[in-house]
């Protein structure tokens, strides 16, 4: 099988994009690990699909499979780069457009400016819709992992995600806790976890665990999930930058029964074909 791709990244989370509504396309994990692969294949943090909708209030159906050949509910920079791509490509004259998820719809704006918004929807913080193994919801959990002791903040945003705050993310114990906590029993389906400094109410650094991809430049989800905790907990305002190792994004929460709004860029680094 050949494929068309394009490759994309949203301020460093990179993608391998697929038509496959011009192209005919059934990919079978061990595809999608090749097509990730950064010696042997394109490399990315995430192949995405685009298909016809599968429903009739969506204009397409939007499909994520981590580096690791799995299919996951959720990506905040795949999506920018999804509203960018069917543009560009000419699948679509909207700036506006619905997508089917595995999550449920999002919608995506194109700006004069270039950037994406994506409305994220609304945040699940009950644990068993996130999932999460616990008897009732809290703005932070006491967890247990290698004998360290710590809280954590948990959201889902279509995807679940694990928040902790540090002092400094520089010196953020990520690639020791990181694996840890995605794999934590408490998470039935595993989780992202991300590593929080709140520098002002209206800033934070931030860096994330992909689960099935490991440390990332960037994660939009992520990025939206750690205003939410910080935000459940009185200590950031609704509109927040947030700096991560690719860029910055900009996330808009007004509080709990509103959607989370997630902008930023979406950058096309080149094409190609692929024998699989």
């Amino acid at each position: 099988m050949t494929l068309r791709f394009t490759k994309m990244h949203g301020i460093g989370n990179d993608f391998v994009m697929i038509d496959g509504i011009s192209q005919t396309v059934a990919l079978a994990p061990a595809q999608i690990r090749r097509l990730a692969d950064r010696h042997f294949g394109v490399g990315c943090d995430q192949v995405l699909l685009v298909e016809a909708p599968d429903r009739p209030d969506a204009d397409f159906r939007y499909r994520i499979f981590n580096a690791d050949g799995g299919e996951v509910e959720q990506c905040g920079n795949g999506a920018r780069c999804f509203a960018r791509f069917v543009r560009d490509r000419g699948l679509t004259g909207k700036d506006d457009l619905l997508v089917s998820t595995a999550a449920g719809l999002l919608r995506l704006q194109i700006r004069v400016d270039g950037r994406v918004a994506v409305d994220m929807g609304q945040p699940k913080l009950e644990p068993a819709e996130i999932p999460f193994v616990a008897t009732r919801r809290a703005q932070l959990y006491p967890i247990a992992a290698d004998g360290i002791e710590m809280e954590i903040g948990v959201v889902s945003m279509g995807n679940p995600h694990a928040v902790l705050t540090v002092d400094d993310v520089d010196r953020a114990p990520v690639a020791h806790l990181g694996p840890l906590l995605e794999r934590h029993g408490r998470f039935p389906k595993r989780t992202n976890v991300g590593f929080m400094q709140i520098v002002a109410p209206d800033h934070v650094r931030l860096r994330v665990f992909e689960r099935g991809v490991g440390e990332t430049l960037a994660c939009g989800s992520g990025a939206c999930a750690a205003v939410v905790a910080g935000r459940l907990r009185g200590l950031l305002w609704p509109n927040v930058r947030v700096e991560l190792a690719g860029g910055e994004l900009h996330v808009h929460w007004a509080g709990e029964g509103e959607g989370v709004t997630m902008t930023g860029p979406a950058e096309t680094v080149f094409e190609g074909w692929i024998e699989l």
